[in-house]
């Protein structure tokens, strides 16, 4: 369990963090530049939760608690000597992705299908919607090139790309089941 005493400590006030695991590295590292979007991501769902409410509030609550796991996941290297670590680590588990799989197979069944690109915007949920993709989107890119420099949970990966999926089509649900989405017009401006 987590216990705060104190909010600050000062060992950071050099420009390094402490992971996971005990080790420290520089505040721009790549592997807490992933795990500091993902708590943008988080945050961002928060505004996101002002506007929802019905069936995409309980969702959303349980995406922000699975953040927070995909935050200590990020936060702790080492990912394949977890079998051999003194303590349990948390890690984002394929269940996870799947049931992200679930929920969008149930919410785009009542879509009907896109003809153009959609654009961020309709009801104020659908927008919010939209920018947490589109942080999403960015935690999924600095995941990936962690990735390409150390080893990280597959599932990981995985999660912030099925998320963003999920995002998207919760936002065309969110703008009246995809009759209020603002479509793209190629080349309207010309």
């Amino acid at each position: 369990m987590v216990k705060l005493n104190r909010i600050y400590t000062r060992t950071g006030d050099k420009g390094s963090t402490g992971l996971g695991d005990g080790s420290r590295v520089a505040k721009d590292a790549p592997r807490v530049a992933a795990y500091g979007t993902v708590d943008e991501l988080n945050s961002t769902l928060g505004l996101v939760r002002l506007h929802a409410g019905g069936e995409h509030d309980p969702a959303l609550a349980r995406i922000q608690n699975d953040l927070f796991d995909l935050g200590a996941d990020l936060c702790t290297p080492d990912f394949e000597n977890d079998a051999t670590a003194k303590h349990p680590r948390l890690r984002v588990v394929a269940a996870q992705v799947d049931r992200l799989e679930t929920e969008i197979d149930a919410m785009n069944a009542d879509l009907d299908p896109l003809r153009s690109f959609v654009l961020p915007g309709g009801t104020p949920l659908a927008a919010h919607l939209h920018l947490a993709r589109t942080v999403c989107r960015r935690a999924e890119r600095l995941a990936v090139t962690l990735a390409q420099a150390e080893t990280v949970n597959p599932e990981a990966v995985r999660y912030l790309n099925r998320l963003s999926d999920w995002l998207f089509v919760a936002s065309r649900v969110a703008n009246d089941a995809g009759r209020a989405d603002v479509l793209w017009v190629p080349g309207a401006n010309r």
